[in-house]
């Protein structure tokens, strides 16, 4: 079974733990801003305030530098997503989870994108470590949105007829799409209607319960 960062992060001593921490937050920093291929190991030794032999030592390459980053934004993105998408079981629930995404991206102007897609927009094609890691990170977010239709089923707000994978799928599809177009825009009105158009193919399967 392949390490995981946690098994790695078990075996550091608490100021090697730091010093690996504060590496990756800086990674992060930077990518956010330039993108993955444009950070430089040194432009992440300088914002991290350590040295060449200490990096190499947590990151013999920078492939796995990324990685690190892929799990701190992964875990980032879906804890707070987790937070958010635990307890709905409404439509007035799934409402205002979408204003808290549209809110994200206008207090940004559009801008950023996602934490998680624009990394797979950039890496996937070639980096095949970072595509699966990626991949699976937004596969556990689709779940999170599986689950609050499930839950909306089993109370009769939505109908056994709908297919909560497919729509699930549809819903994320839009915030990825929503979010390239909104960063290209630089306005997050992309966003909005793509999530309108998101929640009305959930809408349509509405019981009257549920309306």
């Amino acid at each position: 079974m392949p390490e995981t960062v946690n098994d790695v992060d078990r075996r550091l001593t608490a100021r090697g733990a730091a010093t690996r921490a504060r590496i990756v937050a800086s990674a992060d920093e930077l990518i956010a801003l330039k993108g993955a291929a444009a950070t430089t190991l040194d432009e992440v030794t300088a914002a991290s305030g350590t040295s060449k032999s200490q990096l190499y030592r947590h990151f013999p390459e920078k492939s796995a530098l990324v990685q690190a980053v892929i799990a701190l934004r992964g875990g980032r993105v879906l804890e707070r997503e987790e937070q958010h998408l635990r307890r709905i079981d409404s439509f007035s629930g799934l409402d205002r989870w979408c204003k808290a995404i549209l809110q994200r991206v206008t207090a940004r102007r559009g801008a950023m994108g996602c934490e998680l897609g624009s990394l797979s927009t950039e890496l996937s094609d070639h980096d095949e470590a970072a595509r699966l890691d990626l991949d699976a990170h937004l596969t556990t977010w689709i779940s999170l949105l599986v689950a609050v239709l499930e839950r909306m089923q089993a109370n009769n707000t939505l109908s056994a007829e709908a297919d909560p994978q497919r729509l699930a799928t549809g819903i994320m599809a839009a915030i990825q799409g929503g979010y390239v177009l909104a960063q290209a825009a630089r306005d997050p009105g992309p966003m909005q209607i793509a999530l309108e158009l998101a929640m009305d193919s959930v809408r349509a399967y509405a019981t009257t319960t549920g309306k």
